[in-house]
C-alpha cells in the first residue's frame, strides 16, 4: 500500500506516518518548503526506506498532479492547512486559498489523473461554530472564524466530489487533538510550555486568552488511528471523532499547574490579544457513530492528556501512552 501525506511535518502528519510504516505502507510526504527547518517531527524517521518526501504545496497545482502521477498512492491524508484559528482571522486570504481552494486543487488534480485513490480530509469540529453542544454528524454548522468558512468549504467539497464523481472521499471531523507535538501556539502546548517554564524559574506570568471556552480535548496519536480506519471502510462516510469530554481553558491550567505542585491563579493572567473576534464557547463531541461503525473510542481522557503534555515539557522529552 502508497499512502501521500499532505501535511506530513505536522502533529497529525508525524504520528499518521508512525501508524503507517508500522503497518507496512510506503509512505510519500510533502514538505512545504521554508528558509527554517520544519521537518523536527519527522526526522527521527529519515533512515526508513519506506518513506519518501517531496517539496510541494496545496497552493500548486502542477505540483500535486505531478504527485499523484508518479506516487500512484492508494490512500491520500490532506492534513495541509491554515490551521490556526485565531491568525485566521488576521489571514483570511491566505487561508482560504490554503484550508478551503488547496482541497479543490487536490481533488481536480486526482479526477483528472483517473485516479481511485482513497482520500481522507482533515475536516474540524470549528465546523459547528458558535452551534450548542453535543455536536455530531447531524448537528447544523455554524462556523464563526475564516479557518472555520475555509474548512466548510472544503468539507462540501469532498462530499460533491464524492456525488458527482463517485470518488471515494471521507472527512473526518475532529476535536481537539494534542500531544507533545502540538504547534507552540496552540493554548494546550502553551499552557504545558508555561507551566514547565515557571517551574523551572525561566518564565514568571503565562498570559492567555479567553479562559470558560469549552473544548473536548483528546489524546493526537489515538485520532490519527481513527483517519486511517476511515479509508478501510466498504463505504466513504464523513464522521465526527472526539471524547464526548468538555473542559475549559481555565481547567486545562489548573491541571497543568497543579501537575506540578503550583497554583495557576498565581500565574495565569488574561490580555484580549488572544482572544477572537467571534468566540466559540463550547464545543463536545458525540462520537456514537464512530464507536458503532469504526469501533474507535479514546482511551485517554482530559486528566491523562494534561499529565503527559506537562510531563513532556518537563522532561523535554515525548512522553506517550
Amino acid at each position: 500500500m502508497k499512502a501521500l501525506i499532505l501535511g506530513i511535518t505536522g502533529q497529525d502528519g508525524s504520528y499518521l506516518t508512525e501508524l503507517l510504516l508500522s503497518k507496512g505502507y510506503e509512505v510519500h510526504g510533502v514538505v512545504r518548503r521554508s528558509s527554517s527547518p520544519n521537518t523536527g517531527r519527522i526526522d527521527h524517521l529519515e533512515e526508513n526506506t519506506n518513506l519518501f518526501r517531496y517539496y510541494g504545496d496545496v497552493t500548486d497545482t502542477a505540483s500535486l498532479i505531478d504527485l499523484i502521477y508518479s506516487v500512484q498512492p492508494d490512500e491520500i491524508y490532506n492534513l495541509a492547512a491554515m490551521s490556526h484559528v485565531r491568525l485566521s482571522f488576521d489571514m483570511p486570504v491566505y487561508t482560504g486559498d490554503v484550508t478551503a481552494i488547496g482541497v479543490t486543487r487536490l481533488l481536480e488534480a486526482v479526477r483528472k489523473s483517473g485516479s481511485k485513490t482513497r482520500i481522507y480530509q482533515a475536516s474540524s469540529s470549528e465546523l459547528f461554530g458558535t452551534h450548542p453542544p453535543p455536536q455530531n454528524e447531524d448537528t447544523p454548522f455554524q462556523p464563526a472564524s475564516p479557518y472555520g468558512i475555509a474548512k466548510l468549504y472544503a468539507h462540501w467539497m469532498m462530499k460533491n466530489y464524492r456525488q458527482a464523481y463517485g470518488m471515494f472521499n471521507a472527512c473526518g471531523i475532529l476535536f481537539n487533538h494534542e500531544s507533545y507535538r502540538r504547534g507552540m501556539t496552540f493554548v494546550s502546548r502553551k499552557i504545558a510550555r508555561g507551566v514547565a517554564a515557571i517551574k523551572a524559574g525561566k518564565q514568571d506570568k503565562l498570559i492567555l486568552g479567553n479562559l470558560e471556552s469549552y473544548r473536548d480535548w483528546g489524546y493526537a496519536p489515538e485520532y490519527v488511528y481513527a483517519q486511517w480506519l476511515m479509508l478501510q471502510q466498504d463505504e466513504p462516510m464523513d464522521l465526527v471523532i472526539g471524547t464526548g469530554e468538555s473542559h475549559t481553558v481555565r481547567e486545562f491550567a489548573e491541571k497543568a499547574f497543579a501537575r506540578v505542585n503550583l497554583d495557576y491563579r498565581d500565574y495565569v493572567t488574561f490580555s484580549d490579544r488572544f482572544t477572537r473576534p467571534v468566540e466559540v464557547d463550547h464545543l463536545r463531541c458525540d462520537a456514537s457513530k464512530a464507536r458503532d461503525i469504526l469501533g474507535w473510542q479514546p482511551k485517554v481522557m482530559f486528566d491523562e492528556l494534561v499529565e503527559i503534555m506537562v510531563d513532556s515539557e518537563v522532561t523535554g522529552t515525548e512522553v506517550r501512552r
